[in-house]
């Protein structure tokens, strides 16, 4: 009789979506079908409650809201944190090295400022209360930043046109 022991190892798995030639390989695409399945059925179904006759349906909850069961994310916070100081920099928040003026781009700013809107706009309802709030501070105090300073630009290319 063989000894249990001895059939006792390990098997290796490939799981790369790809094959040498590189056809998407079928067990990857199938695996991926059931990993979708069973998040679906992870996911509570929506429970409908009847309006009583002659009362206005409430309205559906906003997809900008957040849901308190979802925790805040470090690695969102980081990436908020990255893209603000840049937006920062280019505010005028950092001297040129070379003058020691503050560093003026207000194109480079308008960009980050639009980049931190796409990533409030793509991740509406799925943050936490904590990261939502993060990233509805920090666009509303660049933007603000970003509007004076436009404002005192234009100003200071008006005053300079009207000397000439």
């Amino acid at each position: 009789m063989p000894d249990p022991k001895q059939d006792e190892g390990f098997k290796v798995v490939d799981r790369r979506l790809f094959t040498e030639d590189g056809e998407l390989r079928k067990d990857a695409v199938e695996q991926e079908r059931r990993d979708e399945e069973a998040a679906k059925a992870r996911k509570p179904a929506p429970v409908a409650t009847p309006v009583p006759a002659g009362t206005a349906a409430a309205p559906p909850a906003s997809a900008a809201a957040h849901t308190d069961d979802i925790p805040s994310s470090r690695n969102f916070q980081v990436l908020v944190d990255f893209l603000t100081r840049n937006a920062a920099a280019m505010l005028g928040g950092v001297a040129d090295p070379r003058t020691g003026q503050p560093f003026l781009d207000l194109e480079g700013a308008r960009e980050m400022i639009d980049m931190l809107d796409v990533l409030r706009e793509k991740t509406q309802g799925n943050l936490g209360k904590a990261d939502e709030d993060l990233l509805i501070e920090v666009l509303g105090s660049l933007k603000l930043s970003f509007m004076e300073l436009s404002k005192a630009a234009a100003e200071a290319m008006a005053n300079k046109t009207a000397k000439r």
